[in-house]
C-alpha cells in the first residue's frame, strides 16, 4: 500500500500554499486518477510522492515504511516533458542503465528498436524518448509508478499504444499507479478509480 499521509507544502519565496493536507492511498494493481484544476499542485504532489521534493508537513509510506534515503525507490515518476527528464549527453541505453534491472521483455513490449539505443535524446521524437523513460522507471523493483501527464504531447495512436501496454504491464506485475491528466475520458478509461485534489478532505 502507497500511503500519503497529511502532506502540506508551500514554496518559499511567495509562501502561498500549493497543498495542505492531502492524504490518499493506492493499492497494488490500482490505477488512481487524480483531478483537479491547474495550480492546484497536482505535478508537485507527484513530485513529493516520488521523494524528488520533501513536504513541509506529512509523511509517504510504501508498506509502512518512508521512502528509502539510498539506492532505488519503489516510487517512480514518469514525467510530462521526456527532454527534460534525461541527460542530453547520454546515449539511449546508457539512460537505460539507470533503471533497476530493465528486462529485455520490456523493452520488446515498448516497442523500444534497437537502433534506437545508439541515438541521444535529441535524436529521437517525443514518443519514442518517453517510451525509453517508461522503460527506465518500470525497473524489477518499482512497485508503484507516477504518471503526470505522460502521453498529453503524443499523437493518439502512440497514446493508446503507451497506455495499453501500462495498464497490461501494472497489471500482470502488481504495481499500483497514480495518474494525473486534464483528458477526462483517458482517466474514465484507465482508472479504476478518481479523486479530485481540491476537495481532499
Amino acid at each position: 500500500m502507497l500511503e500519503v499521509q497529511d502532506i502540506t507544502f508551500s514554496y518559499q519565496k511567495n509562501g502561498n500554499q500549493i497543498l495542505e493536507h492531502v492524504n490518499l492511498s493506492v493499492g497494488p494493481e490500482e490505477r488512481l486518477g487524480i483531478l483537479a484544476p491547474s495550480g492546484y499542485g497536482k505535478t508537485t504532489l507527484l513530485k513529493i510522492i516520488s521523494g524528488y521534493i520533501s513536504p513541509d508537513a506529512g509523511r509517504i509510506l510504501v508498506d509502512g515504511e518512508p521512502l528509502p534515503q539510498k539506492g532505488y525507490c519503489p516510487v517512480q515518476m514518469i514525467f510530462q516533458h521526456p527532454e527534460q527528464a534525461v541527460n542530453p549527453r547520454l546515449r539511449m541505453r546508457e539512460v537505460l542503465k539507470e533503471g533497476d534491472g530493465i528486462s529485455k521483455e520490456l523493452i520488446e513490449g515498448l516497442g523500444i528498436e534497437e537502433d534506437w539505443k545508439n541515438r541521444f535524446p535529441q535524436e529521437l521524437s517525443g514518443g519514442e524518448l518517453q517510451r525509453f523513460c517508461i522503460a527506465r522507471a518500470l525497473g524489477k523493483g518499482t512497485k508503484y509508478l507516477l504518471c503526470d501527464e505522460i502521453t498529453t504531447m503524443l499523437d493518439f495512436i502512440t497514446q493508446g499504444q503507451i497506455w495499453n501496454f501500462l495498464i497490461e504491464e501494472t497489471k500482470r506485475r502488481g504495481i499500483g499507479m497514480v495518474i494525473v491528466s486534464h483528458s477526462q475520458p483517458l482517466l474514465d478509461h484507465v482508472c479504476t478509480r478518481q479523486i479530485r485534489l481540491n476537495e481532499n478532505p
